[in-house]
């Protein structure tokens, strides 16, 4: 499978506390219906999730997203979007800008399924800071602040994760309430 589909595919999933709470809008994703046999299905499945899913299918990667992965994809929500300069999303949505949404959209997937015990591990055993290598060929780094998990982008940027292990038959989503930049 080549990276194209890869970054697709997680970034479709769309997407706190590592505790088993989760806000609002990680209740809704949650409450879709259980047969979600794909990161693109929770994704479509979120009202949280909808400018996601139109910026998955602008990029082209709804079918990448739903192939056999496994990816584990830190999914911003509609409010994550929206906290964007005003007309970021709307020029990131037009034909001349696929190449640079995909990049966004991909930097947001990891190869592989990482759970949330599983990154609070690597966390842990990286003495708090665990590297992440994205679809798009950028690192995150993960970091703990209490309970909650924090993603740091190439920029300097942090998005709290706010759901975990939404899952998926081709990997898990988690929900982070920033958009995540290369």
């Amino acid at each position: 499978m080549n990276s194209h589909r890869i970054a697709l595919a997680l970034s479709l999933a769309l997407i706190a506390p590592l505790a088993p709470t989760a806000n609002a809008g990680a209740a809704s994703a949650a409450a879709a219906p259980a047969k979600q046999s794909t990161v693109v299905d929770v994704a479509v499945g979120s009202p949280d999730h909808t400018t996601l899913v139109a910026a998955v299918k602008a990029a082209g990667l709804a079918g990448t997203l739903s192939s056999a992965g496994p990816f584990t994809v830190f999914g911003p929500t509609n409010a994550a979007f929206d906290a964007l300069p005003a007309g970021t999303v709307d020029t990131l949505l037009k034909p001349e800008n696929k190449a640079t949404l995909t990049g966004v959209l991909t930097y947001h997937v990891v190869p592989g399924k990482v759970d949330a015990a599983t990154l609070v591990s690597k966390i842990k055993a990286g003495g708090g800071k665990a590297e992440l290598a994205t679809v798009q060929g950028g690192k995150l780094v993960a970091s703990l602040d209490g309970n909650r998990v924090l993603l740091t982008d190439a920029k300097g940027g942090k998005a709290s994760v706010t759901a975990t292990d939404l899952a998926a038959g081709n990997g898990v989503v988690h929900v982070v309430d920033r958009v995540l930049m290369p």
